[in-house]
């Protein structure tokens, strides 16, 4: 019956490496997650001004109306931006969670997934790459789409005093 137990289990040793060849990818992991949380964070705030904003422009006509046109076009561009950052974020995590199953799975069946195990952490660092890049680009746009108008930036208190008094 021992020999039951021993045929094809890899012993403690062999486990024990196995598990210290997915730490890394299990912080890997972490990280990816903390990443997720701010990605979300960020989409949350542009759904909300999104929101605020559509109730105003429904309120608004002339110049006004149309400047938040244009702030509600540059938010669906960031939510759209955001879910593709988050979409690559979360097939990193996959790809990486891959990778931890098939160290162990090599190990049990004693195959050898060495090549696709490089392969899909080359994919999941390829992806969350291209996913940092893309919140890159997002903060990017998130800051050149906050103007303060001159009439704001210049705006003295006497001045609507002055205007609403009859001349």
């Amino acid at each position: 019956m021992s020999d039951l137990y021993t045929l094809g289990s890899p012993a403690v040793s062999q486990v024990a490496q196995t598990i210290q060849l997915s730490v890394a990818p299990v912080f890997l992991l972490a990280g990816t997650g903390a990443f997720l949380n701010v990605c979300a964070g960020r989409l949350a705030r542009v759904v909300d001004r999104a929101r605020a904003v559509e109730e105003l422009v429904l309120k608004s006509r002339g110049p006004e109306h149309d400047r938040l046109i244009e702030e509600i076009h540059v938010l669906d561009k960031r939510i759209s931006v955001i879910n593709v950052a988050i979409f690559l974020t979360v097939l990193s995590a996959v790809l990486i969670c891959m990778v931890v199953v098939l160290l162990f799975l090599s190990e049990l069946v004693n195959a050898h997934f060495g090549t696709l195990i490089a392969l899909l952490f080359i994919a999941s660092m390829i992806s969350i790459g291209v996913g940092f890049a893309i919140f890159i680009y997002e903060t990017r746009l998130g800051s050149r789409a906050v103007h303060i108008r001159n009439e704001i930036l210049y705006h003295e208190a006497g001045d609507e005093e002055q205007n609403r008094r009859p001349h």
